[in-house]
């Protein structure tokens, strides 16, 4: 089963987004510090066995600041390569967005374009971002898109899926991650609430 890391990752990957990437350290490496001891807490929690497992409940706050010092930080190796400077926030009631500067070209490569392709025009590494619903309910989350730029240029769904598919690719998932898909949470985590700045992970 996936870490609660990895899910992270994936949906920032999933969410694909970024403004303009800056070159100075916007976190702390406090803020990281923290990150990874919730994530420790987190799996931890997971791992329990006890006769007492279905009465035991778990609420952790992540808020933006540290996840994303996290990234900022390197994320130890789990960011694809060709994703750069990636950046989530919570923007409340369950919607998130994500940035993040990256190679099209890698993408672009990956197959014969038409001129009606979107992806036969952005070259190089550029800003994507998006936004949407995160739906979370008795250990099963999906995501909605609501919008997906490129430099700020509105993009159709099907590029941002191929995208999505390219960077989430692993030996064990060759065609990577399917928006459209429902997919399980890891660590007995039940739900994840979106407020503005943070999000709540409630396990049991």
């Amino acid at each position: 089963m996936a870490s609660p890391l990895r899910l992270t990752v994936s949906l920032s990957v999933c969410l694909a987004a970024v403004a303009p990437a800056v070159a100075w350290q916007r976190y702390s490496k406090q803020d990281a510090d923290r990150f990874e001891a919730k994530i420790s807490r987190i799996v931890a929690f997971g791992e329990k066995r006890t006769t007492a497992r279905a009465a035991a409940t778990q609420s952790t706050p992540i808020t933006d600041a540290e996840i994303n010092a996290y990234f900022e930080a390197g994320a130890k190796g789990q960011i694809p390569p060709g994703v750069v400077n990636p950046e989530l926030n919570a923007l409340g009631d369950g919607r998130v967005s994500g940035q993040a500067v990256v190679d099209l070209d890698a993408v672009r490569k990956q197959k014969k374009r038409g001129w009606l392709d979107p992806a036969a025009y952005l070259t190089g590494s550029l800003p994507v971002n998006a936004s949407g619903l995160l739906i979370t309910k008795d250990g099963v989350g999906r995501f909605q898109l609501e919008s997906a730029q490129v430099s700020g240029v509105s993009i159709p769904k099907s590029f941002l899926q191929e995208l999505v598919s390219y960077y989430s690719r692993t030996p064990e998932n060759p065609n990577g991650i399917n928006m459209d898909d429902p997919f399980e949470l890891p660590s007995r985590i039940r739900e994840i609430q979106v407020q503005r700045g943070q999000a709540t992970i409630l396990q049991q």
